[in-house]
């Protein structure tokens, strides 16, 4: 879900247990601006989408079964992969990433 935005991103980290990644533009002050993250610690699986916090109106659009995935502002709490929604948290994605876009941070 988040190649198609790759080379619009900083990655920092890139392995199987952690990946995170900033805007490829800084902000401003010349600093990273984060855009996402990923991690895996044992059974939990955590994202972290940045996109959300600054446009909270994209979580208007979420169904109740994403939004209970929710872990405060901007993270998304998974103990099992489910299929249909990891295909809507590629839209919601997809959907940050474009208003980041328009933003003029990516």
């Amino acid at each position: 879900m988040l190649l198609p935005h790759r080379s619009s991103l900083s990655v920092v980290h890139d392995d199987p247990e952690h990946f995170y990644a900033n805007c490829a533009r800084s902000d401003a002050k010349g600093k990273a601006q984060f855009f996402c993250a990923i991690k895996v610690s044992g059974r939990k699986h955590l994202f972290h989408f940045m996109p959300v916090y600054d446009f909270p109106e994209l979580i208007d659009t979420i169904s109740p079964a994403l939004k209970k995935r929710m872990q405060g502002k901007s993270c998304f709490n998974f103990d099992t992969i489910e299929p249909p929604l990891m295909t809507e948290l590629s839209g919601l994605v997809k959907q940050g990433a474009n208003r980041y876009k328009a933003a003029g941070k990516l």
